[in-house]
Protein backbone atom coordinates (compact mmCIF):
# COMPACT_ATOMS: atom_id res chain seq x y z
CA UNK A 1 0.00 0.00 0.00
CA UNK A 2 1.16 3.41 -0.80
CA UNK A 3 1.91 5.73 2.13
CA UNK A 4 1.34 9.40 0.17
CA UNK A 5 -0.38 10.79 -2.42
CA UNK A 6 -0.21 14.08 -4.41
CA UNK A 7 -2.58 16.82 -3.38
CA UNK A 8 -2.22 18.84 -6.70
CA UNK A 9 -0.96 21.50 -5.22
CA UNK A 10 2.59 22.75 -7.31
CA UNK A 11 5.07 24.73 -7.19
CA UNK A 12 8.84 25.78 -8.52
CA UNK A 13 11.54 25.33 -7.36
CA UNK A 14 15.33 26.60 -9.24
CA UNK A 15 13.78 25.14 -12.76
CA UNK A 16 11.78 21.70 -10.80
CA UNK A 17 8.09 21.75 -10.55
CA UNK A 18 7.23 20.08 -7.17
CA UNK A 19 4.50 18.67 -5.99
CA UNK A 20 2.72 18.42 -2.46
CA UNK A 21 2.26 15.02 -0.50
CA UNK A 22 -0.39 13.61 1.57
CA UNK A 23 -0.14 11.05 4.22
CA UNK A 24 -2.88 8.14 2.95
CA UNK A 25 -1.58 5.69 5.79
CA UNK A 26 -0.55 6.81 9.67
CA UNK A 27 3.12 6.52 10.19
CA UNK A 28 3.70 6.44 13.89
CA UNK A 29 7.26 5.97 13.54
CA UNK A 30 7.59 9.88 11.93
CA UNK A 31 4.30 10.89 14.12
CA UNK A 32 2.53 10.67 10.98
CA UNK A 33 -1.27 10.59 10.53
CA UNK A 34 -3.48 9.71 7.60
CA UNK A 35 -4.88 12.82 6.03
CA UNK A 36 -1.41 15.34 7.23
CA UNK A 37 -0.04 17.04 4.59
CA UNK A 38 3.45 16.92 4.04
CA UNK A 39 5.72 18.49 2.25
CA UNK A 40 7.03 19.23 -1.52
CA UNK A 41 9.06 16.45 -3.81
CA UNK A 42 9.70 16.42 -7.40
CA UNK A 43 8.51 12.83 -8.00
CA UNK A 44 7.72 9.52 -6.08
CA UNK A 45 11.33 8.55 -6.64
CA UNK A 46 12.08 11.32 -4.03
CA UNK A 47 10.22 9.51 -1.24
CA UNK A 48 9.71 5.86 -1.39
CA UNK A 49 6.60 4.23 -0.69
CA UNK A 50 7.61 1.69 1.54
CA UNK A 51 9.60 2.33 4.78
CA UNK A 52 8.97 4.92 7.35
CA UNK A 53 10.62 7.86 6.17
CA UNK A 54 8.83 11.14 5.66
CA UNK A 55 8.94 15.07 3.96
CA UNK A 56 7.08 17.30 5.64
CA UNK A 57 6.39 21.42 6.52
CA UNK A 58 7.86 23.03 4.01
CA UNK A 59 10.80 20.65 3.32
CA UNK A 60 11.71 20.28 -0.47
CA UNK A 61 13.18 16.99 -2.57
CA UNK A 62 13.94 17.24 -5.83
CA UNK A 63 16.46 16.25 -8.73
CA UNK A 64 17.36 12.30 -8.12
CA UNK A 65 17.81 13.26 -4.58
CA UNK A 66 16.21 10.08 -2.42
CA UNK A 67 14.63 10.07 0.96
CA UNK A 68 14.34 6.26 2.09
CA UNK A 69 14.19 4.17 5.74
CA UNK A 70 12.94 5.83 8.66
CA UNK A 71 14.27 9.38 7.55
CA UNK A 72 12.82 12.75 7.97
CA UNK A 73 13.14 15.77 6.25
CA UNK A 74 11.64 18.74 7.63
CA UNK A 75 11.09 22.48 8.10
CA UNK A 76 12.80 24.51 5.32
CA UNK A 77 15.24 22.14 4.22
CA UNK A 78 16.41 21.53 1.02
CA UNK A 79 17.67 17.89 -0.18
CA UNK A 80 18.67 17.72 -3.66
CA UNK A 81 21.00 16.74 -6.59
CA UNK A 82 21.96 12.90 -6.01
CA UNK A 83 22.08 13.52 -2.35
CA UNK A 84 20.96 10.55 0.13
CA UNK A 85 18.76 10.89 3.40
CA UNK A 86 18.09 7.17 4.78
CA UNK A 87 18.51 5.36 8.17
CA UNK A 88 17.08 7.20 11.04
CA UNK A 89 18.77 10.60 9.56
CA UNK A 90 17.15 13.60 10.38
CA UNK A 91 17.66 17.08 7.80
CA UNK A 92 15.82 19.76 9.18
CA UNK A 93 15.59 23.59 10.09
CA UNK A 94 17.46 25.60 6.61
CA UNK A 95 19.78 23.50 5.76
CA UNK A 96 20.78 21.83 2.36
CA UNK A 97 22.54 18.61 1.57
CA UNK A 98 23.10 18.09 -1.96
CA UNK A 99 25.63 17.06 -4.69
CA UNK A 100 26.54 13.92 -4.17
CA UNK A 101 26.55 13.99 -0.26
CA UNK A 102 25.21 10.62 2.27
CA UNK A 103 23.65 11.57 5.63
CA UNK A 104 22.61 8.58 7.12
CA UNK A 105 22.45 6.27 10.64
CA UNK A 106 21.43 8.51 13.50
CA UNK A 107 23.00 11.81 12.05
CA UNK A 108 21.17 14.90 12.05
CA UNK A 109 21.92 17.65 9.82
CA UNK A 110 20.36 21.28 10.81
CA UNK A 111 20.65 24.76 11.99
CA UNK A 112 22.13 26.40 8.65
CA UNK A 113 24.34 23.67 8.25
CA UNK A 114 24.84 22.87 4.37
CA UNK A 115 26.74 19.11 3.47
CA UNK A 116 27.44 18.95 -0.14
CA UNK A 117 29.93 17.17 -2.59
CA UNK A 118 31.40 13.74 -1.69
CA UNK A 119 30.65 14.15 1.64
CA UNK A 120 29.51 11.15 4.00
CA UNK A 121 27.86 12.30 7.49
CA UNK A 122 26.62 9.08 9.59
CA UNK A 123 26.57 7.62 12.76
CA UNK A 124 25.23 10.00 15.47
CA UNK A 125 27.32 12.95 14.07
CA UNK A 126 25.22 16.40 14.17
CA UNK A 127 26.08 18.78 12.01
CA UNK A 128 24.70 21.80 12.65
CA UNK A 129 24.85 26.24 13.16
CA UNK A 130 27.29 27.79 10.05
CA UNK A 131 28.83 23.83 9.34
CA UNK A 132 29.88 23.27 6.16
CA UNK A 133 30.52 20.29 5.07
CA UNK A 134 31.88 19.33 2.00
CA UNK A 135 33.96 15.84 2.05
CA UNK A 136 34.85 13.15 4.36
CA UNK A 137 37.95 16.02 6.20
CA UNK A 138 35.28 18.56 6.75
CA UNK A 139 33.98 16.90 9.95
CA UNK A 140 34.95 14.33 12.34
CA UNK A 141 32.74 12.44 15.07
CA UNK A 142 34.24 10.32 18.10
CA UNK A 143 32.67 8.56 20.53
CA UNK A 144 32.31 7.28 23.41
CA UNK A 145 34.45 9.85 25.16
CA UNK A 146 34.24 11.92 28.20
CA UNK A 147 32.87 11.27 31.32
CA UNK A 148 29.23 11.05 30.07
CA UNK A 149 30.03 8.84 27.39
CA UNK A 150 29.24 10.79 24.82
CA UNK A 151 29.66 11.90 21.60
CA UNK A 152 31.66 14.63 20.09
CA UNK A 153 31.60 16.30 16.91
CA UNK A 154 34.33 18.37 14.89
CA UNK A 155 33.54 20.03 11.27
CA UNK A 156 34.32 23.08 9.44
CA UNK A 157 32.52 26.63 9.44
CA UNK A 158 31.97 28.97 6.24
CA UNK A 159 35.42 30.82 7.38
CA UNK A 160 37.18 27.46 7.32
CA UNK A 161 37.98 27.40 10.76
CA UNK A 162 37.22 24.13 13.09
CA UNK A 163 33.88 23.98 15.23
CA UNK A 164 33.41 21.41 18.30
CA UNK A 165 30.01 20.02 19.78
CA UNK A 166 29.02 18.01 22.23
CA UNK A 167 26.25 17.76 24.76
CA UNK A 168 25.32 21.65 25.16
CA UNK A 169 28.28 22.48 24.24
CA UNK A 170 29.20 24.38 21.01
CA UNK A 171 31.94 26.69 20.38
CA UNK A 172 35.27 27.09 18.45
CA UNK A 173 37.87 24.51 19.01
CA UNK A 174 39.95 26.36 20.97
CA UNK A 175 37.07 27.39 22.86
CA UNK A 176 36.53 23.65 23.10
CA UNK A 177 39.75 22.98 24.92
CA UNK A 178 39.42 25.65 27.26
CA UNK A 179 36.43 24.38 28.41
CA UNK A 180 37.84 20.84 28.71
CA UNK A 181 40.76 22.20 30.26
CA UNK A 182 38.82 23.82 33.03
CA UNK A 183 35.85 21.40 33.34
CA UNK A 184 38.43 18.46 33.83
CA UNK A 185 42.07 19.70 34.81
CA UNK A 186 44.11 16.80 33.82
CA UNK A 187 42.42 13.96 34.26
CA UNK A 188 41.82 11.02 32.02
CA UNK A 189 38.89 12.78 30.72
CA UNK A 190 40.86 15.86 29.53
CA UNK A 191 43.27 13.61 28.19
CA UNK A 192 41.16 11.85 25.99
CA UNK A 193 39.44 15.16 24.76
CA UNK A 194 43.36 16.38 24.12
CA UNK A 195 43.71 13.79 21.62
CA UNK A 196 40.29 14.06 19.66
CA UNK A 197 41.38 17.58 19.36
CA UNK A 198 44.86 16.61 18.20
CA UNK A 199 43.44 14.18 15.76
CA UNK A 200 40.37 16.80 14.42
CA UNK A 201 43.03 19.29 14.08
CA UNK A 202 45.63 16.57 11.66
CA UNK A 203 42.37 15.57 9.96
CA UNK A 204 41.32 18.42 8.79
CA UNK A 205 43.98 20.98 7.83
CA UNK A 206 45.40 22.60 10.85
CA UNK A 207 48.73 24.13 9.93
CA UNK A 208 50.14 23.14 13.41
CA UNK A 209 49.58 19.40 12.45
CA UNK A 210 53.19 18.18 11.88
CA UNK A 211 54.13 17.69 15.70
CA UNK A 212 50.48 16.32 16.14
CA UNK A 213 50.87 13.78 13.69
CA UNK A 214 54.32 12.46 15.29
CA UNK A 215 52.47 12.71 18.86
CA UNK A 216 49.10 10.57 17.19
CA UNK A 217 51.11 7.98 15.04
CA UNK A 218 53.17 7.61 18.44
CA UNK A 219 49.71 6.93 20.14
CA UNK A 220 48.83 4.24 17.48
CA UNK A 221 45.73 7.09 16.67
CA UNK A 222 45.91 7.36 12.95
CA UNK A 223 44.31 3.81 12.22
CA UNK A 224 40.66 5.03 12.53
CA UNK A 225 39.76 2.92 15.15
CA UNK A 226 38.51 5.23 17.79
CA UNK A 227 37.00 7.81 14.52
CA UNK A 228 33.42 6.89 13.45
CA UNK A 229 33.90 9.16 10.30
CA UNK A 230 36.70 7.48 8.70
CA UNK A 231 36.38 7.12 4.98
CA UNK A 232 33.80 3.77 3.66
CA UNK A 233 35.15 1.50 1.47
CA UNK A 234 34.34 2.44 -2.68
CA UNK A 235 34.07 5.55 -5.28
CA UNK A 236 31.29 6.92 -6.36
CA UNK A 237 29.96 4.34 -7.93
CA UNK A 238 30.04 1.86 -5.29
CA UNK A 239 28.70 4.39 -2.85
CA UNK A 240 25.51 3.97 -4.84
CA UNK A 241 25.99 0.56 -5.20
CA UNK A 242 25.64 0.47 -1.31
CA UNK A 243 22.51 2.93 -0.89
CA UNK A 244 20.70 1.03 -3.71
CA UNK A 245 20.63 -1.98 -0.92
CA UNK A 246 18.94 0.45 1.53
Amino acid sequence: MNKYEFTGEKRDCFGHTLRRIRALIDIAASGVKAGDLGGWIESSYNLRQDGNAWVCDNAQVYGDALVCGDALVYGDALVYGDARVYGNAWVCGNARVYGDALVCGNARVYGDARVYGDALVYGDARVYGDAQVRSLKDYLTISPIGSRNDVVTFMKDRSGGIIATVGCFRGTIDEFAAAVKETHGDNVHAKSYELAIELAKLRMGDRGGEENRRTLLHRGLLSGEYCHAEVLPGTKAGRRAEVAGV
